[in-house]
């Protein structure tokens, strides 16, 4: 066990101030708002709200303002909060298909139902520096559509099912609620529900690492963006008094359909599979590495040989989890004297070992030479 160092608080309270200090840095600098966090940083509050597993897109900015911009550390918070937090029920499913589009663009088909909405990406964006962001003032003016984007859209894997050519995406026997991860601990192998979840609040650097092997030598496989949404869904929930559902308000979504090749089986004819990924914010990388990483760890479940690591639910679940991750490896600065001093002994018994065991085998091989000499 860890002993306190004597003086020891006094230091770490200082640390505190020297924390401080470096957060808000030069004095001369205006100080930057959480309101401007939440509205100009809106893709590294995404990143927060969903590796901190927690929907709030003022507490995220708050977080990167408290951590220096750390997402990890900001991630953090995040989770450390909302344990403090009530639940007082489960919402209704989701309906993405009735989303409130900002962006919607597909890969498989050019002329959708309801059509491509390019919106806002930095897809078609030159990669060269934009000096006049350097000066303050100046507002973007968008133009407008000249009619209303349709209330509804199908999405593709939809359109692929109605002709039989998508797998079929039934709720499991009894339609059961969904594992809680924040509540009951994960076995594996583990079930969709539990790997969704997981990888929703997931690193998105791991997971784009994954889903990046699985198209390159680690998975051999080579996907189809069938859609990617972004934008405005209704959250529903039923109060027990009421008995019927009432909107609680709106959260921003990105929602990814991968779609896949499949051979077919004895029992299954050839189809497309999906990968699926659904993630808090306008993310869309989170969203497509997730639906990869998804279709990988769907191939036990089609029969397919599981060799690669993101096939394989036990090393994807158990190191995506950035906070976890973190903590581990953060650990080892913290004081391992005793754990360091038993290493160096070791290995210094060792080495003398080593050093008696060369000597003995020197004098012997001396004494096997000495009669050859008088000789």
């Amino acid at each position: 066990m860890y002993v306190a160092v004597k003086g020891g608080e006094a230091a770490i309270l200082a640390t505190h101030d020297l924390v401080a200090e470096a957060r808000r840095g030069d004095p001369a600098v205006p100080e930057i708002t959480v309101a401007q966090i939440r509205e100009q940083q809106a893709l590294a509050c995404a990143r927060v709200m969903n590796e901190g597993s927690l929907y709030d897109r003022d507490l995220a900015a708050l977080a990167l303002k408290q951590s220096q911009g750390d997402v990890i550390e900001a991630a953090f918070l995040m989770r450390a909060y909302r344990t403090t937090l009530p639940r007082f029920g489960s919402s209704e499913p989701l309906d993405t298909a009735a989303m409130a589009i900002r962006r919607r663009v597909s890969a498989t088909y050019k002329d959708l139902p309801g059509g491509q909405v390019l919106g806002p990406t930095y897809d078609y964006t030159h990669r060269l520096f934009d000096f006049a962001l350097m000066e303050e003032g100046g507002e973007a003016e968008p133009r407008k559509a000249s009619a209303p984007l349709d209330a509804t859209m199908p999405r593709v894997p939809d359109i692929l099912g109605a002709e039989g050519l998508m797998e079929a995406e039934e709720p499991p026997a009894g339609d059961p609620r969904p594992f809680d991860l924040t509540r009951d601990p994960v076995s594996f192998p583990a079930a969709r529900d539990v790997r969704l979840q997981s990888m929703a609040r997931g690193d998105e650097g791991f997971l784009l690492g994954l889903g990046y092997s699985v198209q390159r030598g680690f998975g051999g496989s080579h996907p189809f963006v069938g859609e990617v949404r972004v934008g405005e869904v209704a959250v529903e929930f039923v109060p027990e008094e009421l008995g019927f559902a009432v909107d609680l308000g709106e959260v921003t979504l990105t929602e990814c359909q991968m779609v896949n090749q499949f051979q077919g089986s004895k029992d299954v004819p050839p189809q497309f599979t999906r990968g699926y990924g659904l993630v808090f914010g306008h993310s869309e990388r989170k969203a497509m590495s997730m639906s990869l990483v998804d279709r990988a760890l769907k191939s036990r479940d089609f029969g397919e040989a599981t060799n690669y690591p993101a096939q394989q639910d036990e090393f994807v679940l158990y190191h995506a989890d950035n906070v976890e991750a973190a903590g581990f490896v953060e650990h080892l600065k913290l004081p391992h004297y005793v754990d360091f001093q038993g290493e160096l002994e070791l290995i210094r018994r060792i080495r003398r070992e080593r050093e008696e065991r060369l000597a003995q085998e020197r004098g012997a091989k001396e004494q096997d030479t000495m009669p050859e000499a008088a000789e």
